[in-house]
Order: structure tokens, then sequence, then C-alpha cells
């Protein structure tokens, strides 16, 4: 991980600053320019609702907490939610008529999509713009500075009777690298590497942490969604080194959030053999609403 990490900050540092500054947008100038509908049919569908909130996530637009375009604007170094949560005041007077225009334009062309009932799969990908290859950190996850020389049991879900990964005996070393999502009910939600380099994403019970962890609180869908495909649950989406479980297309689990890195993983809950786990799969193994993808 300090290797990928290392390889990303020299790699931005060779940037100059304004290709520096586009990298961290999926289109850097819509706030600036008419966007046209032949170059929105070059991207994917699903890359189409991230462009769309992008507009307003530049005027620090309030997204519904936990869910996918609130985790992955939340890394963004330039987003910065309105203190004021109402939109309607905060956020939508400071949107240019350029800006109304290419969300017009933007919800047309998804309109278009799916009356054609296409992805648009060829067309580009927006984690292709603001990621660089070698960055795997989850979107939503801050790098966070534990105090050092604790070294805390960690579960695949918020409860010590759910599923704990390394036969039973995971745990992450505060003196190493640790990423933060958030709190939940008592719990912290972490993503660490390894001693064999694979990545764990799971949670560390409050009362074990020494010292106070500054952190949002998460708050999930919890909504029950049907496989459209087979899937492997991992508790690794950074590396792909491990697999919880096989899940087949037709089973039910409930859906938390999405999370991105090199690709777009949805964060699911399900029971094996009465063992309660958290995990990823690739989001298009879910068969989800329209009307998530629709934020706006």
């Amino acid at each position: 991980m300090q290797k990928r990490l290392l390889a990303l900050m020299l790699a931005l540092l060779l940037l100059p600053a304004g290709a520096l500054a586009s990298r961290l947008y999926i289109i850097p100038d819509s706030d600036t320019r008419k966007l046209t509908e032949t170059e929105l049919w070059g991207w994917d569908y699903e890359s189409l609702g991230y462009i769309l909130n992008e507009i307003f996530a530049r005027h620090g637009y309030n997204f519904h907490p936990g869910e996918k375009y609130d985790n992955f604007f939340s890394s963004m170094p330039w987003y910065t939610p309105n203190s004021n949560p109402d939109n309607t005041v905060a956020c939508y007077p400071q949107l240019t008529s350029v800006e109304w225009f290419n969300e017009r334009l933007v919800k047309d062309v998804r309109a278009q999509m799916r009356a054609q009932g296409t992805s648009n799969p060829h067309g580009k990908h927006y984690l292709d713009e603001v990621r660089p290859d070698t960055f795997d950190v989850l979107s939503g996850f801050t790098l966070t500075r534990l105090k050092a020389g604790q070294k805390l049991s960690v579960y695949a879900a918020p409860s010590r009777h759910a599923y704990r990964g390394a036969n039973g005996k995971a745990m992450v070393n505060t003196n190493g690298s640790v990423y933060v999502a958030g709190w939940e009910s008592g719990w912290l939600l972490v993503m660490y590497e390894t001693n064999s380099g694979a990545v764990r994403v799971g949670y560390v019970e409050a009362s074990a942490i020494k010292g106070a962890v500054d952190a949002r609180t998460l708050i999930f869908a919890d909504q029950p969604v049907t496989l459209a495909a087979d899937a492997t649950l991992t508790d690794d989406p950074a590396t792909r080194s491990s697999t919880l479980c096989r899940l087949n297309a037709g089973e039910t689990v409930t859906y938390l959030t999405t999370y991105q890195n090199s690709q777009a993983w949805a964060y699911v809950q399900t029971t094996i053999d009465g063992v309660l786990m958290r995990g990823f799969v690739p989001a298009d193994a879910l068969g989800l609403d329209s009307a998530e993808e629709e934020n706006k």
C-alpha cells in the first residue's frame, strides 16, 4: 500500500499544476463551456450520473449521507458541502446559465440511453479520468492517524458475532496506514494493508480504540437487492486477493452503498451459515433501480 501511495504522490507531483487540477474533475470545464450531445454520448450511462452531480458538487451540493455520490465527491479535495443543507437556497442559485444548460443536456442524454435500453458500455468511464491506475483506496476513506501501538480486532460487520477474517484473527496495527470511512453504531469502518500485502475493509469496536477518532457518521441505504449476476464477495476491493464467499444470481442481499477505486463496488451485507458479513461485489452485479442512479 505504501509503495502504491508513493507512486501516486510522485505521479501527481510530476504533473503540471493545471493537469493536476484537471485530473480531479470528470469534465474540468463543465462550469464554463456548453457541452454537446455528441461528447456526452462518448461516456457510459453511469458516468453521466457523476458528470451531472459534479455540476452541483462544485457549488457545495449536500448529497444524501453515505450514498455513492456523497462517497465519491467527499473524496475530492475541491468539494466542500455548504453549511446550509437546503440546496435550493445554498446551491442552486450559484449555478450559471451554462451550468443549467449542461444539467439539462446530461439529463436528456441519460433519458435517451434509457429509452434505447443501453448503458452505452463502450463509452468512457469517469474513474479513468479522475483516478490514476495505481490509486486503489476507496472513495470516502481518509488516511487517519490513530494512536500508535494498538492492535485492534477487525470484523466484517459491526458486531462481535460477525465474520472475522484471517481464521478469526484479523487485526489492524495502528503503526501502519489506516484509512477511515466513519462511525456506525459504535464501530469504526477502516481500510488497511495486511501483513500479506492484501487489503482488508472491516470494523473496529470503539471501546477498543485508544484516543479520539474524528470521523463522520455513516448512513447506509439498507435496501434489499437481488443479484443480477453471480459474484464473488470480498473484503479486499483493492488487490482482489480474498474471497469471503460466492453469491449467485437471484440471491437477495442488503445493499448499503457504492464505493469507488479503480472500479465501482457495491458494499453489501449478507448472512452465510448464520454468520453476518459485509463485503464488496462489482456494482454491475446488482440490479439497482434506475431511480437510485438519478440522484437529481
